[in-house]
């Protein structure tokens, strides 16, 4: 039986903030692929992904993070992931999401590194 998954978007301040809620495959990924679209379609740049209820994220799902990290920072924001837990934060580390976004521990915290220079500026 699949797992079901939700994907929720609400703007907090100058943030767009989407929380992903249960399993991110080749099924759902589209799902979360739309969420963000439609956030850039909005005018926003500065997205937090909440992942504190994400069970589990595919190739598929991490590939919606990688189309868009260029084209949100073009645009001057940035894309923080918060709420990871160990097990599916592995993929991230395995692929080297660590050198290329913010993880954190909750949203809140997210929003904090929205501003603060990153390592990936220079070579960006």
């Amino acid at each position: 039986m699949p797992n079901p998954f939700s994907v929720t978007t609400d703007s907090e301040d100058d943030f767009a903030v989407i929380r992903l809620d249960g399993a991110v495959d080749a099924h759902t990924a589209p799902e979360f692929e739309e969420a963000v679209q439609k956030v850039i379609d909005d005018g926003q740049n500065n997205i937090v992904v909440d992942c504190a209820k994400l069970t589990y994220i595919s190739s598929a799902g991490l590939g919606v993070f990688m189309g868009f990290v260029e084209e949100v920072r073009d645009a001057g924001g940035d894309i923080k992931i918060c709420g990871l837990s160990e097990k599916v934060k592995q993929p991230f580390e395995i692929l080297g999401f660590e050198t290329l976004f913010h993880f954190c521990p909750d949203v809140e915290q997210a929003k904090e590194k929205f501003g603060e220079p990153t390592d990936w500026e220079a070579a960006y």
